[in-house]
Order: C-alpha cells, then sequence, then structure tokens
C-alpha cells in the first residue's frame, strides 16, 4: 500500500488538475459560436506571445452592509510580465488614451525612452500607491543589481474603479497580494471576476479580465498579437457584439439596488506582440485598441479612463547600458495586419471578459449580473449573427 503521504500528494495533485480542467472548461467568445475576426493562437490569450506571463491575486471576503476598512472586499491586482519573472530585459514599447479620466502611471518614462522597464500592473483606483511600492520592493528582491540602478523607479501601474461592488476606500491590496500576482504569473491567464477586474463591471453587466490574440499568416511574418483588458466601461445600451445590439435586446438585469451611474468606469488595454516595432510603432499600436473598445460599444466617455498600453518582445537586449544594440525593424508599409489584429484581438478580449465573468453580489449587497449567455445567443441568433 502507497504510503499516506503519497496518497495525499496524489490527491492534491487530481485536485488540483480537476480545478484547472473546470476553470478552462468555461466557455468563452468562440465557444457560443461568436463569430469574431481572425485566427487566434494556441491560448487565445495574450500569453500567446512568445515569453509574456500574467498573474493574479484575487482578494473576495465579507458580505452585507459596507464598512470602510473591512468590507465587504471584492478586488485584487493583475500583472503582465512582458518577459516572465525570470528576466528585467526592457522591451520597447508605446502607449495612448482615448480618454484620460485614469491613471496609468510610467508613461511619461516611457514615451521619453520609448521603454517599459518591468511589468504593467492593474488594480483598483485607490490601490495604485500601493501596487506601485510594492513593485518595486518585488524587483529589488528579484533583480538587486538592476534595482541599484534606478531601472525599476518608475514602474507602470493602471487602474479602473471598483467601488459598486468593493470597499475601495479600505485600502484592501497590499505587498502581499501584489508579490503573489507576481509569482503565480504563468500563461495560464483566468478571465472575468479575478485580480484587477474581481469588481469591475462593463455595460451594467459583471466584467474584469479578458484576453485574446491573433496569429499572423506566414506571409504576414507569422507574427502574434495578444490583448489583455481590465474591462469597466460602457452603457448599457451601446453593448455591441458581432454587429448585434445586445445591449439594447437586454435592457433588464441591471446592477442594484444603487445608485449605479450608467456609463461610468474605464478600461485598459494591454497589447503584446513579438513584431520588431520600434516605440513610434508601437504608439500607433496602442491607438488602434480604440476601435476595438469602438466595436464592442466603448465611447470614451468623460467619466471613463481608457488608457492602453503596447509592447514588443523583439529585439532583445535594446535597453543594455553600455555598446551599439543591433534592431530589426517591421517596415510600415507592412504594419496593416498588426494593426488589424489589435482591433479583432481588443474586440474580442472584452467579450471574453463578459462571457467569463459571473454574477456578484459584493459592499453593501450591491449585485452586478453576468451576461446571460443563452440570452446572448439567442439574439445572436436572431441578428444572424451566430457561427454555425
Amino acid at each position: 500500500m502507497p504510503p499516506l503521504r503519497l496518497l495525499v500528494s496524489v490527491e492534491l495533485a487530481l485536485a488540483l488538475v480537476l480545478a484547472a480542467s473546470s476553470a478552462q472548461a468555461r466557455p468563452r467568445g468562440r465557444d457560443l459560436g461568436i463569430p469574431f475576426e481572425g485566427t487566434p493562437g494556441p491560448l487565445n490569450a495574450v500569453t500567446d506571445v512568445k515569453g509574456v506571463e500574467v498573474g493574479h491575486a484575487t482578494i473576495v471576503s465579507g458580505e452585507g452592509k459596507l464598512e470602510a476598512g473591512k468590507g465587504p472586499v471584492r478586488t485584487g491586482v493583475t500583472v503582465v510580465l512582458p518577459r516572465g519573472k525570470g528576466s528585467s530585459d526592457p522591451v520597447f514599447a508605446g502607449w495612448y488614451a482615448l480618454n484620460g479620466n485614469g491613471e496609468m502611471t510610467g508613461t511619461e518614462w516611457i514615451e521619453e525612452s520609448g521603454f517599459l522597464e518591468g511589468a504593467v500592473l492593474i488594480t483598483n483606483t485607490h490601490s495604485v500607491g500601493a501596487a506601485h511600492q510594492a513593485a518595486i520592493e518585488w524587483y529589488q528582491e528579484r533583480f538587486p543589481a538592476e534595482a541599484a540602478d534606478g531601472d525599476f523607479s518608475l514602474p507602470v501601474v493602471a487602474e479602473t474603479w471598483d467601488g459598486f461592488l468593493n470597499d475601495i476606500f479600505g485600502f484592501h491590496v497590499r505587498k502581499e497580494h501584489v508579490f503573489q500576482a507576481f509569482e503565480r504569473a504563468s500563461a495560464r491567464v483566468e478571465e472575468g471576476n479575478v485580480g484587477g477586474g474581481t469588481g469591475m463591471i462593463s455595460y451594467g453587466f459583471k466584467a474584469g479580465i479578458g484576453t485574446s490574440s491573433r496569429k499572423l499568416p506566414e506571409a504576414a511574418g507569422g507574427y502574434t498579437v495578444g490583448v489583455l483588458v481590465q474591462s469597466n466601461h460602457g452603457r448599457r445600451s451601446r453593448l455591441t457584439v458581432a454587429g448585434a445590439p445586445v445591449g439594447r435586446e437586454i435592457p433588464d438585469l441591471l446592477p442594484k439596488p444603487g445608485p449605479y451611474a450608467d456609463g461610468q468606469g474605464s478600461i485598459i488595454v494591454v497589447v503584446a506582440t513579438d513584431a520588431p516595432l520600434l516605440p513610434s510603432q508601437l504608439d500607433r499600436v496602442a491607438r488602434r485598441a480604440a476601435l476595438g473598445v469602438g466595436r464592442v460599444g466603448g465611447a470614451g466617455e468623460n467619466s471613463s479612463g481608457d488608457i492602453f498600453l503596447a509592447f514588443s518582445t523583439a529585439n532583445p537586449g535594446a535597453g543594455r547600458a553600455e555598446g551599439l544594440a543591433s534592431l530589426s525593424m517591421l517596415p510600415n508599409d507592412r504594419i496593416d495586419p498588426i494593426l488589424q489584429s489589435t482591433v479583432d484581438a481588443t474586440e474580442e478580449a472584452i467579450v471574453n471578459a463578459l462571457i467569463a465573468a459571473e454574477t456578484l453580489t459584493g459592499a453593501g449587497g450591491n449585485t452586478v449580473h453576468a451576461l446571460p449567455h443563452d440570452r446572448l445567443r439567442e439574439i445572436l441568433k436572431r441578428y444572424n449573427r451566430l457561427r454555425p
């Protein structure tokens, strides 16, 4: 008979496998028959770009009446590492704000230097400071030599507001949660009510984290474009899926009891590619994310912070301090497939966030409903937008 310790280990491993399989079995947009444009990578995720890793720390506790500092808590933090946990090599980057009612730290240095030096962190509005400090500490511990030179003093931290469901004035995201997100980073990307997206809402439905990717044909270079969104934006009446007016067709299931301000909120989009693009080209890529947001119905409302960042994992070593860097660059005349893929993958990532999210009750008993899959399919079928 096997030792008890071995049996326990086997049972634990089996439980982890089953849990992972269950999570992976949750439907995504394509599983429901939505006819998105383009060909996705193997995971249909930002991590299809080789080297990219994503990690979440999800914080859920308490229920009932809101008490600042105690809960209920429905929040978290998400990290995107361009070259994974084991590398501090900077990547070329660019960014764009469709509407600036939000925060993404470190963008001035990206604009000035053309480099993203470290991870992108996404959390709630009031946790930017905690995430910023914790990111510096994590890199200081992980890469002490580079940290001593000040390489990670300007981390990129972005936010969206989760105060309808979360005790946002309780400042519940702490150093240990940021460290957890870093250490849990991998190629597997959970979607919906996870990480920074735990308490987020889009178009009056529960949303959060979503991801998608596109694999270009060899004739276009064979490059990969991946997108991750923290989706927390949009008016119900404008929600459009594959061209069908889903929001107008589902006027019920609104957040309650409220008050809930339709159209408020923000969206953060992170675009990754292995195409050899320079910072000015990546600025162009970041701007195209706005078109993907618009396809789903986002309009860059006054109260919405719509901020986008794009980076390229090509040209490793370009950020070294000494010597000359030899660079490769995709000609501008060949960039259109990258731009189109950014639009397509952004659209799908937002829809995936809506489909993956589950109904959630949070602070003060406020409830936000999930987008009902059956009604979504019925609407798409009625508008002849459902894939056979």
